[in-house]
Order: structure tokens, then C-alpha cells, then sequence
């Protein structure tokens, strides 16, 4: 590897890239397993509607909870490119890319929890207001995971990316692809064989894992990230 000069401000980046991360992370996992997640049995209509009108507050925590993670995550979609332009720049670029499809895709996906926020509390004449709202929280779950897919694209690019740097271990690149990996065929399965995305969901520890090293990895040290050497 051969050393790149680091911009005057590549440490401030990394540092930033990696508060951005966290509070993607925090963000995001609260407001699906803490917050939303106990209000929501996608095989009881009527004991979610229930949940979630006595808990309207939860609910749209939950949502704003969601959209500072996409506000986060396009801000670290560039921050990183910018970090890692330097190793493979057509790459970076394409991570990026990749990165803020999903950002956009789990962002426009929110309206289906608003449709279903409405449904709920504006349509309770409807007899069928709880089913036809448990269509739209399961449209948020299936939106979230296609938005997944081009996530799991920009993971596998960030882990060569993180390898080739030459400051950060290739271990955390290695995590970052194998991360990429699973959002792929969770996707998948989510999609073409729901029957064993059940059976599957505990791999999903492993990009908790693997995005909380990374980003603790940004905040923890300096980083002066490297070209390949030459061929």
C-alpha cells in the first residue's frame, strides 16, 4: 500500500462518519424493535390496532425515530465516499450510490406507516380499518427489506473499499461484506421464500455486529486511509 497524504480534515470526517453511524444504528433499531415492534403482530389486525391506538405517542416516535436515520445515513453515504474516494474511486462512488438508494427507498417507504396511521385513526367506521392497515405496516416491513438489497450492495463494496484501505484492519471489511451478504439473502428470502425468512432472522446479529465494529472503528482512532500500490 502506498500512503496517501490525508486532507487536513480527513479526521474530523471519519469522527463525524462515525457519530452519523451511530445514531443511524441507535435510530434504527429503536424505532423498529423498541418502539414499533411491540405494537405490531402482522397475524392480529385487531390487537394491533388496538396497540397502536393506545399509543400514539410511541408510534410516531417510532417514525421520527426513522427519519433521522435516513437523514443520517445520506450524510454518512457521502462522508464515506469522501473518506474512501482515495482507494478505488469508481467504487466509492458506486458505494455511495447504492447506499443512498436505500436511504431514499426506506424514506418514501414511510408513508406507508403514515397510511396506516391514518387508516387507523381516521377510518374507524371502517370495519375492515384494521386489516386493511396491517396490509400497509406489512408493505413498510417489505419496502424496508428491498431497500435492504441495494444496502447489502453498498456493504459488500464497502468491505473491499475498508480492506483495501490499508489503516483498517481487513477483519472489519471482511464483517462489512459478510454483513452484505445476509441483507442479500434476508431480502431474498423475504421476498421469494417468506416460509424461511423466519428461520433466518437471527443472521441478522451479525450486521449488528459487524456495522457497530465499523462505526466504533471511526470514532475510536485516527485515519489516514492508503491507495493500492501500484501493479
Amino acid at each position: 500500500m502506498t500512503p496517501l497524504t490525508p486532507a487536513p480534515d480527513t479526521q474530523r470526517m471519519a469522527r463525524l462518519a462515525g457519530l452519523l453511524y451511530l445514531v443511524v444504528i441507535v435510530t434504527g433499531l429503536g424505532a423498529e424493535l423498541a418502539l414499533r415492534g411491540p405494537l405490531i403482530d402482522l397475524g392480529d389486525a385487531e390487537a394491533t390496532a388496538a396497540h397502536i391506538r393506545a399509543a400514539p405517542g410511541t408510534f410516531r416516535l417510532a417514525l421520527a425515530a426513522d427519519l433521522a436515520m435516513a437523514l443520517c445515513d445520506a450524510g454518512l453515504a457521502i462522508l464515506l465516499y469522501l473518506i474512501f474516494r482515495a482507494v478505488a474511486p469508481g467504487l466509492a462512488l458506486a458505494a455511495m450510490v447504492f447506499r443512498l438508494i436505500q436511504t431514499v427507498l426506506i424514506a418514501a417507504n414511510l408513508l406507508a406507516l403514515v397510511t396506516a396511521w391514518l387508516v387507523l385513526t381516521r377510518a374507524d367506521s371502517l370495519a375492515g380499518a384494521p386489516a386493511l392497515a396491517l396490509v400497509f405496516l406489512d408493505l413498510h416491513g417489505h419496502g424496508y427489506d428491498l431497500g435492504l438489497v441495494f444496502f447489502g450492495v453498498n456493504s459488500l463494496l464497502m468491505g473491499w473499499l475498508v480492506s483495501r484501505s490499508g489503516v483498517i484492519a481487513r477483519l472489519f471489511g471482511a464483517g462489512l461484506a459478510l454483513a452484505g451478504l445476509v441483507y442479500l439473502i434476508g431480502s431474498g428470502l423475504r421476498f421469494f421464500a417468506p416460509d424461511w425468512a423466519a428461520a433466518f432472522a437471527p443472521a441478522y446479529a451479525i450486521t449488528i455486529l459487524a456495522e457497530a465494529a465499523f462505526c466504533l472503528r471511526l470514532l475510536a482512532r485516527p485515519l489516514a486511509v492508503t491507495a493500492p500500490a501500484p501493479a
